[in-house]
């Protein structure tokens, strides 16, 4: 099964926190990316740009509407990403518990919908 871990944390106080934390934050997760890697679970990771750098798009009749972010009044935003390999929810709820940003914020486990018809990207 593949699972989408979703890294939330509030993107003020990240900011705030000082660059050889962050530095610090980032080798742990780049070094966990190697470690998933080892054991055949990685498949994807990366932080994102904060919120405000992007844009949210709606088409409501035909018509596309673009807006700045952030996207939603919040404290905590969406940070990054570890796209994994799990053979559990469980599987993929301990390998959340490692990720750095958890202690930062929280890291959502989502399971990925398997479904027929998508490109095969190892084309």
């Amino acid at each position: 099964m593949r699972f989408l871990l979703i890294v939330h944390h509030n993107e003020t106080a990240f900011a705030a926190t000082a660059d050889a934390t962050r530095r610090d934050l980032l080798a742990e997760s780049v070094k966990l990316t190697h470690e998933l890697h080892a054991q055949g679970q990685y498949i994807d990771a990366s932080p994102l740009v904060p919120s405000d750098a992007g844009a949210r798009v709606r088409v409501r009749g035909g018509k596309a509407s673009v807006t700045d972010g952030p996207f939603i009044e919040t404290h905590e935003h969406i940070a990054g990403y570890f796209f994994i390999h799990a053979d559990s929810l469980a599987a993929a709820v301990e390998v959340a518990k490692r990720i750095p940003g958890a202690r930062l914020g929280y890291v959502e486990v989502r399971e990925v919908r398997e479904i027929s018809g998508l490109p095969d990207k190892n084309k």
